[in-house]
């Protein structure tokens, strides 16, 4: 059975962060669940690009998911944490040892979850000072994991964070042939 990966929609999300991870999860073979906040449907990112939100939250919810991947994108990110269910997910899965991964402004999720104190993580510059008020010990690497939490930078480091999702989730090698494959 492949690992389920739910990616969270929501308008002003980052289209490159969300496209990237969705498409390199899908090349490693993993199920990805693209969950519109507000049901399925269109979903207008951040640049004006329409983007198609393919099943609920509430239906990618149904069975239990391996990992939870956040694209940033201010507008994306502020609709994410503002999210009580959301928010539940992410401190869920951590509790069971699932994978939650959050790229450039969508860290900040992580630390209204309140998983962030203690954690190192990484994430767009423009929000780094409220990660680090928050409680993460920043680092400015491009990805960054401590335990099961992920973090990238953002949009120009968003195939280095979705092969190292899939490393995570399917084994370096299987990631290594997918960024073969991709001419990374």
């Amino acid at each position: 059975m492949n690992k389920r990966v739910v990616v969270p929609l929501v308008d002003g999300v980052e289209e490159m962060e969300a496209v990237i991870v969705i498409d390199v999860l899908r090349r490693a073979g993993l199920e990805v669940l693209v969950a519109g906040l507000d049901g399925p449907g269109p979903v207008r990112a951040s640049r004006g690009v329409t983007l198609l939100a393919e099943v609920s939250w509430t239906e990618a919810m149904e069975q239990p998911a391996d990992a939870l991947v956040l694209p940033g994108g201010l507008g994306g990110m502020e609709g994410l944490r503002a999210d009580e269910r959301v928010l539940l997910a992410v401190r869920d899965l951590l509790e069971r040892g699932r994978l939650v991964a959050a790229v450039c402004a969508a860290p900040l999720v992580l630390a209204r979850a309140g998983v962030a104190v203690g954690r190192q993580m990484t994430c767009h510059p423009s929000v780094r000072e409220e990660l680090l008020a928050a409680g993460a010990i920043g680092s400015e690497a491009r990805v960054v994991q401590d335990g099961t939490i992920l973090t990238s930078l953002g949009p120009g480091s968003s195939v280095e964070f979705a092969l190292a999702v899939a490393g995570a989730l399917v084994g370096p090698d299987r990631a290594l042939e997918v960024s073969r494959a991709m001419c990374v």
